[in-house]
């Protein structure tokens, strides 16, 4: 079709899509429409299209337009802040006149029509064109032009000056921007179709002088997205707008006041937003998502239930994929890391450390954060290891440390914490294990952050205590003075550059005591032991009841005060050691094996000066041994973590062995049996049963496991059922007569054994030996033996053992409470022999079958009776037998490992038969098992 031959022509226009739409005021749009004006009064509009992630817009609307009524064709594209009922006709990103022929000059290929440039891009339409014949319901798709009223006008007049506010910056087009929608807002009274969208207008308007600092108020322009927010309920088209409105509101305050309450109700908002937003559409990608991203980056570290629920709650919303996730966890992770150092509570920081593994693994080699996730990952080991003492949190701390430090090279910003970090761990690995190499490494280590933070440095105060921390540590080993006065000169240096109200505040004051008390004990002199207990007095006042750090106060003190008292022999001062060794060990938020370190320090100060507290330091250790134990879900974990305790075996023998038999409590006594609580009280029955199998299921599962990770998850799943099974005790116990259920005999119940005479108890240690005389009516009476040595006690304890070692049965006690809770079954009686075993398992024993043969005679003939010998003398089989027998008889060689008593074994025909294997065992039947093998009776050096 030539130029000229358009008259009573028509073209038929498709309106493919947009591309780099950008709005000019940079508010976000509810969508985006083209309008194409054809004269004074007719003008088509497109459908409101949102607007996707990359600022395009697909349409896919036709419109057929007639080409003769004007000489050119006005196509606009707007913006609509409605996605409903639009006021005003929006703001305009676009805007081009155009002869209709030269739609015409693209044949029937689609073509790009480009706008001017909108913040440096230039919109563009992807159009397809043809001529087409006159129809006779052509114009039906024409409206009138495009809306024209007063409200109209100031609402266009309104987005056209905030556009050129936000181009510009003069703010008198800003006030403009707000007089005109004010002006809106008065026309569209309480009540108007368009009451909301007017309030918003100016809301945003508002927003936008505030956020340049030419407003001030700010709770104006808040209460009017709260009052547009309120008529857009959840369900209406305008909703998430709406609150996403409102969040930036909140933000945008929170960034200049720094009130917590803001992007706290900001972070609620959040929660709602991002269900409603579907993923890759603008108002997702570049809209709620660098908003949700500033709540989860800025959010104040709240370890309130309030606050961990919340960031739950975000989590939930950033799945697997999404950006924002390796910061969701992050944040999450620091605020249960906060509690747990507050509380104490160990599923805290078990739960830190496997979201952070989880940030990790989101963030993989040449990430831009992993540097930075691997150091929290590090520093959440390190703490668990100060709080539970596992060996693999350091090594594996250490490990992440080194990484980090190799991530954050010289000129790095944050080299210095990797420095400091690392430096940390390895002074922790060298009180531990003692390798100088670690101490020295530490000490160049943060010498060289120290330099990295010059006086000015906002890190330097906390980098000169750490300095002195290791210093002070190598002190301790190697006694060089210099240390030790380097030290508190830098423990001096670090404090004075503290402000009093500094989070670590306490750590200093602390440090230097302890600095200043080694110094005491060369110097003797009294202003530093008692500037000593002013520090540690000073921290303890500035940490509320249950903070874990109050307990380095109370060690402090306690140094200060004993130390003192070596010097002077000040009764008060023992007295006020003693106290501060109760106050420590006690201390129920700090982790177990420091307090058990303290308790048993606690018994050998009470023991030496012969202190009335002693007992209760004894008791102390051992329940919080028994607490520690419990924490471990499998019987390898727990005899790792007694073994850490092993200088304890200087105790009384026969209250070490009530530490050993620990760990055979807490495997058997998920193994009682209930029949005479079924009669009582079914339902606590069955509940108490169910619990003790899933427990010991979980304690026998986790024994297998390897990877870090999953031993975590396996751990704290573990805890959950134990105070669940601890629970429905203590509801067993709250019977009358199940006072006693799975506890040890009463004073009362131990009497009984006394009714044919007095029964005589030896206490014996390297302090002091006395008895207690058990009578068969009244109290216990205490006969101290001054006269006594400990080395003639366990001469008298050998001669007994030797009288008595033709046949020793060994396993664990069972109270008289287990006794009578034992279920009543058929009697069943198995014999495991084995004779000839496998080459290398030591010599044939030429009696086993004829022993065999002779116990099986003895058994009475009602009994269930099996033998397993030979080729069945498995491990397996064994096992078996243990579990669907109630008495045991076994015949072969047997093997006890004092250094790693679970590997103590029995040898069958082809693996060894464990103490592990046994304990890990599920033997509900077992009554009885009689043990004739080699080393049955043998013992230990120290506890047979």
């Amino acid at each position: 079709m030539m130029p000229g031959s358009l008259e009573e022509q028509y073209i038929r226009l498709e309106v493919m899509s947009g591309k780099n739409l950008r709005v000019p005021s940079r508010r976000m749009p509810a969508g985006v429409y083209i309008s194409m004006i054809v004269h004074s009064r007719g003008c088509w509009k497109s459908a409101i299209s949102v607007l996707s992630s990359n600022q395009s817009v697909v349409w896919g609307n036709t419109v057929t337009l007639p080409s003769h009524t004007s000489p050119a064709l006005s196509v606009e594209i707007r913006a609509s802040y409605e996605a409903d009922r639009i006021l005003g006709n929006g703001e305009v990103i676009g805007k081009l006149q155009m002869p209709w022929d030269e739609l015409l000059d693209h044949g029937d290929e689609p073509f790009d029509l480009s706008f001017p440039p909108v913040r440096n891009v230039c919109p563009s339409l992807t159009l397809k064109a043809a001529a087409v014949h006159a129809c006779d319901d052509q114009d039906s798709t024409l409206s009138d032009s495009l809306v024209d009223s007063d409200i109209t006008r100031d609402t266009d007049a309104g987005h056209a000056r905030l556009a050129g506010y936000m181009r510009c910056g003069m703010v008198f087009l800003q006030n403009d921007a707000v007089q005109h929608f004010q002006s809106v807002l008065d026309q569209c009274p309480v009540g108007h179709p368009d009451h909301a969208a007017a309030l918003t207008n100016l809301a945003y308007a508002r927003l936008e002088g505030y956020i340049q600092n030419h407003l001030q108020d700010i709770d104006t322009t808040t209460s009017l997205f709260r009052k547009a927010l309120a008529l857009r309920p959840q369900g209406h088209p305008d909703h998430a707008s709406s609150l996403y409105n409102l969040i930036i509101a909140l933000n945008s305050r929170y960034s200049k006041e720094s009130t917590a309450v803001y992007i706290h109700e900001s972070a609620q908002l959040c929660c709602k937003l991002l269900p409603l937003c579907p993923e890759r559409t603008y108002l997702r990608s570049i809209g709620v998502d660098g908003e949700v991203d500033y709540v989860i980056n800025n959010f104040p570290i709240d370890a309130s239930d309030e606050g961990i629920h919340l960031r739950r709650n975000i989590l939930k919303l950033c799945p697997v994929g999404y950006q924002l996730r390796p910061g969701a966890l992050h944040q999450l992770a620091q605020a249960l890391e906060t509690r747990f150092q507050q509380c104490g509570n160990i599923d805290d920081i078990d739960e830190t450390i496997q979201l952070r593994r989880e940030a990790v693994f989101l963030c993989p080699e040449g990430h831009s954060d992993r540097s930075r996730f691997l150091n929290n990952l590090a520093l959440s080991l390190a703490i668990r290891f100060d709080n539970q003492g596992k060996p693999n949190d350091l090594d594996e701390a250490i490990t992440l440390y080194e990484e980090s430090l190799h991530l954050w090279p010289v000129g790095h910003e944050y080299r210095n914490f990797a420095l400091d970090n690392l430096g940390g761990a390895l002074v922790t690995r060298f009180k531990k294990r003692g390798d100088i190499d670690d101490i020295t490494r530490a000490i160049i280590l943060r010498r060289e952050a120290l330099t990295l933070c010059p006086p000015g440095h906002p890190g330097h105060d906390t980098i000169l205590n750490n300095l002195a921390l290791a210093l002070i540590t190598r002190y301790d080993k190697s006694y060089v003075s210099e240390d030790l006065n380097e030290a508190i000169d830098l423990y001096r240096e670090s404090h004075l550059l503290m402000r009093l109200d500094h989070p670590e505040r306490h750590i200093t004051l602390c440090s230097l005591s302890r600095a200043l008390c080694s110094r005491f004990t060369h110097t003797r002199k009294n202003g530093d032991v008692e500037e000593a207990i002013q520090l540690c007095q000073e921290a303890l006042a500035s940490l509320p009841s249950l903070h874990p750090d109050r307990y380095f106060s109370y060690r402090g003190l306690k140094d200060a005060y004993l130390s003192r008292y070596q010097i002077y022999h000040d009764p008060a001062d023992l007295s006020l050691a003693l106290e501060n060794f109760r106050l420590s060990s006690r201390h129920p938020t700090q982790g177990f094996p420091d307090r058990i370190v303290q308790a048993y320090y606690w018994t050998i100060a009470a023991e030496q000066h012969r202190h009335g507290s002693a007992l209760e330091a004894y008791s102390t250790f051992f329940e919080l041994l028994d607490a520690h134990l419990a924490t471990r879900s499998s019987a390898t974990s727990r005899h790792e973590a007694a073994a850490a305790f092993d200088y304890a075996r200087s105790l009384p023998w026969n209250s070490w062995k009530q530490g050993r038999g620990q760990q055979w409590s807490l495997a058997s006594r998920l193994k009682t049996s209930v029949e005479d609580l079924e009669s009582s009280n079914p339902k606590l029955a069955h509940d108490y049963l169910e619990l003790s199998k899933r427990v010991s299921n979980a304690a026998q599962s986790s024994a297998a496991i390897i990877n870090r990770a999953a031993a975590d998850r396996t751990a704290t799943e573990y805890r959950r059922l134990t105070r669940q099974w601890e629970a429905v005790v203590a509801k067993i116990r709250d019977l009358r007569a199940f006072s006693r259920f799975l506890l040890p005999p009463s004073y009362e119940d131990l009497q009984a054994a006394a009714r044919h005479g007095p029964v005589i108890i030896l206490i014996a240690s390297q302090y002091s030996c006395s008895a207690i005389i058990v009578p068969t009516s009244g109290d216990p009476l205490n006969v101290p033996l001054p006269s006594v040595s400990l080395t003639e006690l366990n001469n008298l304890k050998d001669r007994f053992a030797r009288a008595n070692t033709t046949r020793v049965c060994h396993g664990p006690k069972n109270t008289p409470s287990r006794q009578m809770m034992k279920k009543r079954v058929t009697p069943s009686f198995a014999t495991i022999g084995q004779g000839q075993p496998g080459a290398g398992k030591g010599k044939a024993l030429l009696a086993v079958d004829s022993e065999l043969e002779l116990v099986h005679k003895l058994v009475p003939a009602a009994a269930k009776r099996i033998t397993i010998s030979g080729d069945t003398a498995t491990r397996a089989g064994a096992l078996q037998a243990l579990e669907e027998n109630t008495w045991v008889h076994l015949a072969c060689h047997g093997k006890q490992d004092p250094t790693q008593p679970y590997d103590s074994h029995f040898v069958m025909r082809d693996e060894h038969l464990t103490l592990l294997d046994i304990m890990e065992k599920d033997t509900p039947h077992a009554e009885f098992a009689f043990l004739s093998a080699c080393h049955t009776a043998v013992g230990d050096d120290e506890n047979s």
